[in-house]
């Protein structure tokens, strides 16, 4: 075997070889110069998103978030709200709600039965009407002195604008409202209505519903009394097996409504606080009295009435909490006029 001894022009060679590889792998200085350009755009993007970022918000924060006191901040930059937030009740009547978002945050009930909080129980007179209230003075004077221990909600046309003077207690309340058609599903969504804005206040507990042609009968504290002491509602649901009744059943109610579960009753009604949430947040039922309850099937008197008699049966008294006389016959009760107000009467 030769062993062979690399003279000097071999290494210079290889010298010479290597140093040439090492200068094409150099990294070009003009693309280095446009890469630095780029991430130095890049550093500057990112830190004017991160301003713009934080001032967004910083401003929408109080809107969206509020500080966990104790945690994050000291009890001096805002106090904590407490129970009072959850228990007053609305101010005014009037808000930008539309039925859809009154009805959901309507249907909002605790699940704690008894209140952590002093509560007055309130009746809740909802006023059915067009426009005007001829009998008011009668009703002004029914509420008089009981200030705590009742709330007031008129739902009239949309066009009508009443003019009670600021010391009578149907002064501004009047809530939003849509135009209601008799034998209408519109007739229902009304009374739907008056008690979702009546359930946003949580000392309701009674919830009555009348029209401009009714007037009380007893003093408030007897009304009140009757009311605090029944467990039933006063509802009326009949099964009435005439033409009137039975005879305005639609076969496509079936499967959510069977003819057996058909009921009538009066239009005019009270209701407790759980009755009244299971009323506004009903899906089920609502949808096919819509559809398929038109007249001659008149939608007000088979609802709430079919509704709550298969929902909530033993809650019902079966009868109404409003008093009128149908001995003159025909479609609608009699009318009382100037003649038949006597003292005996």
């Amino acid at each position: 075997m030769q062993v062979r001894v690399a003279s000097m022009e071999d290494v210079k060679e290889a010298r010479q070889s290597a140093a040439a590889g090492a200068q094409g792998r150099v990294f070009p200085t003009g693309m280095l110069k446009v890469f630095l350009g780029f991430l130095l755009l890049g550093v500057a993007l990112s830190a004017v998103g991160m301003y713009m970022a934080r001032h967004t918000l910083a401003a929408a924060a109080p809107a969206l978030f509020r500080p966990c006191l104790g945690a994050w901040g000291s009890a001096a930059e805002e106090e904590p709200e407490g129970l009072e937030r959850w228990t007053r009740p609305p101010d005014r009547v009037e808000h930008a709600m539309t039925d859809e978002e009154l009805l959901w945050r309507a249907s909002f009930a605790p699940r704690v039965r008894q209140y952590p909080f002093r509560r007055v129980p309130k009746m809740a007179f909802m006023f059915l009407t067009r426009g005007p209230l001829p009998l008011a003075p009668l009703w002004e004077r029914f509420f008089r002195g009981h200030e705590d221990r009742y709330s007031i909600y008129i739902h009239a046309l949309p066009s009508y604008r009443a003019n009670f003077t600021s010391d009578s207690v149907f002064y501004r309340r009047q809530i939003p409202s849509k135009v209601a058609e008799w034998g209408q599903m519109t007739m229902c969504d009304a009374e739907r209505r008056l008690l979702a804005n009546a359930l946003l206040d949580i000392s309701n507990e009674w919830f009555v519903l009348v029209s401009e042609s009714c007037i009380p009968i007893f003093d408030f504290n007897t009304t009140y009394q009757y009311l605090q002491n029944s467990s039933k509602s006063f509802l009326m649901a009949f099964d009435d097996p005439g033409p009137y009744g039975r005879g305005r059943y639609n076969w496509n109610m079936t499967p959510e409504v069977e003819l057996t579960q058909w009921r009538k009753g009066s239009q005019w009604f009270e209701v407790d606080r759980e009755l009244a949430i299971a009323i506004v947040r009903d899906t089920l039922y609502y949808p096919k009295f819509k559809e398929f309850c038109r007249p001659h099937c008149y939608v007000d008197e088979h609802y709430f009435p079919t509704m709550l008699t298969i929902e909530a049966p033993h809650s019902l008294a079966n009868r109404s909490v409003t008093w009128v006389d149908w001995s003159r016959g025909g479609a609608h009760p009699a009318t009382f006029g100037r003649g038949d107000i006597t003292e005996e009467f």
